[in-house]
């Protein structure tokens, strides 16, 4: 199912095909977030990444709750921004030999990962109170705050030192 193809007739199945879309996004981020983390170099940086791995375990837990809860089939279809945006992070972080700049690198990518995150999740929570589904809506919602929470991490890293080792 394409994003504009004739499959996707009503809101509902835009909804099931950005949930499919985010399923498949958080497997990748997944699979992205171990590699991210033994390139990182800063203490700091290693630990919010771990953490985040963490959650993005239960965010994958909470998008295949909303498959349940909306009576949906749980699966993941292909995402290629979510792909080009850590396909690019890794294209970087092999370009990158000082490790300060690599560290600056990495929060720049992981914060680009955040942001895509920030736009679905922000979309579904909208998507899923427009279809009445105040449920779904609040499941959505819990990790989206955590990916605001998350960005606002990277952010005071970058700010509170990464950046400036790196210059």
């Amino acid at each position: 199912m394409g994003l504009f193809s004739k499959d996707i007739k009503t809101l509902d199945d835009l909804f099931v095909h950005q949930l499919q879309d985010v399923y498949y996004a958080e497997q990748q981020i997944l699979s992205a977030l171990p590699k991210m983390i033994e390139k990182a170099t800063a203490p700091e940086l290693k630990q919010g990444l771990q953490s985040h791995l963490t959650e993005t375990e239960e965010h994958v837990r909470r998008v295949e709750q909303v498959f349940e809860m909306h009576g949906a089939t749980k699966k993941a279809v292909k995402c290629p921004a979510i792909n080009g945006i850590i396909e690019e992070a890794n294209d970087v972080a092999g370009d990158v030999d000082d490790k300060q700049v690599l560290d600056a690198a990495i929060v720049a990518s992981a914060q680009a990962v955040e942001h895509y995150e920030i736009a679905r999740y922000g979309t579904l929570v909208a998507w899923a109170k427009q279809l009445g589904r105040a449920d779904c809506a609040a499941v959505l919602e819990k990790t989206l705050k955590e990916e605001h929470a998350a960005d606002k991490k990277l952010s005071g890293l970058a700010e509170g030192g990464v950046n400036r080792k790196a210059a």
